[in-house]
């Protein structure tokens, strides 16, 4: 008998009937979905991720997240203007994100933050625009949706400082200690789990998923990135999420279904998406 030469790939787990799962961060606007965009669609649904909230890292990409937003159903925008992009941000940009955050289905503010991994804009202007955006969601009353790479204690200083947040927010793509997540969760935010949580090196995030409390996460996929082992490396898509919630039930040592059910919860009551 020949040896088996090809990795069997893992199934896609699947949900029991009636449960569902919400994408909370994903760049659908990508040029890397523009291929096949109705299949990554289908496939996202025909797994039971039912609602995908695509996000504005700068003033074109919110704008088209919102053209995704009214096209489809289940599909939902934010606004906002990542620290990568703010070196070239003005008054008139300032208008324009207050101007296009007052649509119907525009659920949050971000994504935004610090990030001191690239620096493609210093850090200074970086603490300035995150501070100013800041105060705009609050202003807005809308959740924010942060990015923090290599910024904790900065993050936090801010955001501390300008608290407290009636509208809420999610730290995105989480990348801290238990530790951090206390604090986190201390400013009355939501986690956000990526795919990174089922790789075998994550030991600190997959410590701090089995700390955080299960109502105060909720799941995304960052897509076209991060996407989880058994995909690690190739283009990320929200039917991956599967194996996301799949790891985060193995962790809290839960059902994957009771997992859905309560970040399903958790997102429609952060981004209000209760009948819309």
């Amino acid at each position: 008998m020949e040896k088996e030469t090809k990795k069997t790939e893992r199934p896609l787990p699947v949900l029991g009937h009636g449960a569902a799962l919400i994408d909370t961060h994903c760049h659908l606007d990508m040029s890397a979905y523009e291929a096949d965009f109705e299949a990554v669609l289908a496939r996202a649904l025909a797994a039971g991720v039912t609602r995908i909230i695509s996000v504005g890292i700068d003033l074109e990409t919110s704008r088209r997240a919102i053209g995704l937003a009214e096209q489809r159903q289940g599909i939902y925008a934010t606004v906002g203007v990542h620290p990568h992009n703010v070196a070239e941000l003005g008054e008139a940009d300032y208008a324009e994100l207050q101007t296009l955050c007052r649509h119907a289905k525009v659920v949050a503010y971000g994504e935004i933050g610090l990030d001191y991994v690239k620096n493609y804009a210093p850090i200074a202007l970086q603490k300035e625009h995150f501070a100013r955006q800041v105060a705009l969601a609050k202003e807005l009353q809308l959740p924010l949706v942060v990015h923090d790479r290599e910024a904790h204690e900065d993050i936090m200083e801010i955001l501390e400082g300008a608290g407290p947040f009636p509208a809420g927010g999610v730290m995105h793509c989480f990348s801290g200690d238990a530790i951090f997540a206390r604090r986190v969760l201390a400013l009355g935010f939501h986690i956000s789990i990526p795919g990174v949580v089922t790789f075998a090196k994550a030991e600190m995030l997959q410590e701090a998923v089995r700390e955080i409390p299960l109502g105060s996460l909720v799941l995304e996929t960052d897509g076209p990135f991060l996407a989880p082992v058994p995909s690690r490396g190739k283009r990320n898509e929200p039917q991956l999420m599967l194996y996301t919630a799949q790891k985060v039930a193995e962790l809290k040592g839960i059902s994957l279904d009771e997992v859905a059910r309560q970040t399903t919860v958790n997102a429609v009551h952060l981004f209000g998406l209760e009948g819309r």
